[in-house]
């Protein structure tokens, strides 16, 4: 029997990931290659990315082509913008539209573009374990990284969904918060997993956190750079880094339930979904998890990846 696959591109700021997935929806290719990061460092400039992505890319290809050997590619797919919104854009999701349209045109099939957002949405669903109910029915989507920290009102569309943004950060992202405390306090960058473990360690008494939600004009906005300020005036008074990482985390997690409510409050009962990288938090998944009727992307499919992106390629074809 011919075996057929959808394939997926995506170059994020930080990662290079191609994925590919089957007639049936399984992805059995999710590949990585994060960017680096030099230490002390913050983030990563535009200019590094790209030229990242492009050292990157070849292996990465080379990776992808061992994987599907001997299934037929019905279509290729790419994040070519940040989001679904006009004006959207970062250069280093170049360097995938470029990839991708090669590997299309070299096999004569189609090519679709979709945004980074769709396909961290795309992938949450399909490892969450609750697809069947995520794809018929409107539900919130939480997408909650280091360039991201926005909640939105999801409703499936034939070959998608949309996304109508309703609630986002007023200054500073989850995953910046994270990174600059995790930094400031000789962490490597990117510093979640660190800062999680030191978090799991803490077992004294949680301090007063300060969770800024409010609406603003028609959006549910949060402040969290508030946080970082008071985290490191923490850590430079007791040198407490798992105390700092824990309240950290309480900050986070408290922000975005009291995102959650106030958005249901206003739309309704729903289910709500946390896809991006800071959602692969164990800590907060479970204080989350009890509070709503909340579904999570698996650790995998939480950072960047590109299967979500071979997912929506297969809806678009199938």
């Amino acid at each position: 029997m011919d075996k057929v696959c959808f394939v997926g591109f995506d170059t994020s700021n930080y990662t290079t990931s191609a994925s590919a997935c089957d007639m049936e929806g399984r992805v059995f290719a999710n590949l990585k290659a994060p960017l680096p990061v030099s230490s002390g460092e913050r983030g990563i400039r535009q200019s590094d990315a790209v030229f990242a992505h492009v050292k990157n890319m070849p292996k990465l290809c080379d990776e992808l082509r061992e994987a599907i050997r001997g299934y037929r590619v019905l279509g290729v797919g790419v994040s070519s913008r940040p989001r679904s919104v006009e004006g959207s854009y970062m250069p280093c999701f170049l360097v995938g539209v470029a990839a991708a349209k090669a590997f299309a045109a070299a096999i004569d099939a189609p090519l679709f573009e979709f945004s980074h957002q769709d396909g961290h949405v795309m992938s949450a669903i399909y490892s969450s374990g609750a697809e069947d109910k995520l794809i018929c029915r409107d539900f919130l989507s939480f997408h909650v990284s280091g360039g991201t920290t926005e909640m939105m009102l999801t409703r499936p569309l034939e070959n998608s969904f949309s996304l109508d943004l309703i609630g986002c950060t007023a200054d500073i992202n989850a995953g910046q918060l994270i990174d600059r405390v995790g930094v400031g306090m000789g962490l490597d960058f990117p510093c979640g997993a660190a800062l999680e473990r030191l978090a799991a360690e803490f077992s004294g008494k949680e301090k007063k956190l300060r969770v800024v939600v409010k609406e603003k004009d028609t959006q549910i906005a949060c402040n969290l750079s508030g946080i970082e300020n008071i985290a490191m005036k923490m850590f430079s008074e007791s040198g407490d880094k798992s105390e700092v990482a824990a309240y950290v985390f309480a900050n986070v997690r408290d922000t975005l339930s009291e995102m959650a409510r106030l958005a249901l409050l206003k739309y309704g009962e729903m289910p709500v979904l946390f896809a991006g990288g800071v959602m692969s938090n164990k800590l907060m998944r479970k204080a989350l998890g009890e509070k709503f009727e909340a579904y999570f992307a698996e650790p995998a499919f939480s950072a960047d990846n590109a299967a979500g992106i071979a997912l929506l390629c297969r809806k678009n074809l199938i």
